[in-house]
């Protein structure tokens, strides 16, 4: 009895495995193409804390750029405006110091210089494509909220603010400070390391080409701050890829909601200054403010001739107006919102520049 269960058992068991034999030979196998995945290198938590650290060994710079604005206010519709490059000056400072001026190519005509002390910022703008309506010296300060300010005037059913806004006055002087001079980690804030894995695409290759679609790897360095309660509050998140080496790529900063304020991208690296002392810096530097719907490409124009290390003086960092531009003060402006007095419908240029200043 024994027996012929056994032979009955090797039966089916010769049936099952000749079915699943014939089945894998009669099925069609369709090729599918996946990302290829690169090869990744590793680091400790000490190394990325010390990459970060070697980005904020520079303490000043001044160099000449060329800058790409992007109007994204209408992504919601899968559109943007992608404005003519644009020549431009910058001088950078810690802690918190810029003075950037805006000039036509070729004619090398200013459109627009501003400053910012790390606390309070100034912008002039001096070109506005010929009305001469929109030519305004703006103050302001750099913590400041004014998102009342342009609920106001976008009550005012003015349909045309938004299509006439000047391609650099959406910018803030500071959104450019922390991008150029990253800060140093310190003992204040609590760092942890994890990893991650993207998948990528590269436009310029052909899509038959293998490294068209790929899977990078990432370390994330995450920088944390206590909040009052004693909950850690995000702060700064650093994207290093791990690709061929171990290179920053990317800066997110957050704001106290957890929200991010400055999504900013580094490009291929390189040398600033004709010195040994500054290699494998960012040559392009992509900085995208989503809460103010824009993006700005900076690209050195000669990096050889950049200069790092010089002190300038706190007055290069505060915009005079030598121009003799009408002033508009957003503090100021604010202060007459939050008290509940009506904006005067006789200044709409005014007004319309401080719509262009959220």
């Amino acid at each position: 009895m024994f027996a012929r269960n056994s032979s009955l058992q090797s039966y089916f068991l010769l049936i099952l495995a000749a079915t699943v034999f014939l089945s894998g030979c009669l099925s069609v196998k369709a090729p599918k193409s996946t990302p290829t995945l690169l090869k990744t290198e590793d680091a400790s938590h000490d190394q990325l804390m010390a990459e970060v650290n070697r980005f904020a060994r520079v303490g000043s710079m001044r160099a000449k750029m060329f800058l790409r604005f992007e109007d994204n206010s209408f992504a919601q519709f899968g559109s943007k405006e992608v404005y003519r490059q644009a020549d431009g000056e910058v001088i950078v400072q810690r802690p918190a110091n810029i003075l950037l001026k805006v000039s036509v190519p070729v004619i090398k005509t200013d459109v627009a210089q501003m400053t910012s002390d790390g606390e309070k910022f100034r912008v002039a703008i001096l070109q506005d494509g010929g009305s001469g309506k929109y030519k305004k010296f703006v103050m302001g300060t750099n913590n400041a909220d004014y998102s009342k300010l342009q609920k106001v005037l976008d009550d005012s059913g003015d349909g045309k603010v938004q299509k006439n806004v000047n391609a650099f006055a959406n910018l803030r002087p500071q959104h450019f400070t922390d991008a150029m001079l990253v800060r140093p980690t310190d003992e204040v804030h609590l760092y942890t390391q994890s990893t991650i894995f993207q998948i990528e695409e590269d436009p310029t290759l052909s899509k038959k080409s293998p490294l068209q679609r790929v899977t990078r790897g990432y370390y994330l360095l995450d920088e944390f701050t206590k909040g009052t309660n004693g909950e850690l509050i995000i702060s700064r998140r650093f994207w290093f890829d791990r690709v061929g080496g171990i290179r920053l790529a990317r800066q997110q900063i957050f704001d106290a909601k957890g929200e991010i304020e400055s999504d900013i991208t580094y490009g291929a690296e390189g040398n600033l200054t004709d010195t040994p002392d500054y290699t494998r810096l960012p040559l392009e530097i992509v900085v995208t403010r989503p809460q103010e719907k824009y993006s700005m490409k900076l690209t050195y124009q000669t990096p050889e001739t950049v200069t790092i290390g010089k002190r300038y003086p706190p007055s290069a960092f505060v915009l005079e107006n030598s121009w003799d531009l009408e002033e508009v003060d957003l503090d100021k402006k604010l202060q007459e919102v939050l008290a509940a007095r009506p904006v005067s419908t006789t200044t709409n240029n005014t007004n319309t520049a401080t719509t262009r200043f959220q």
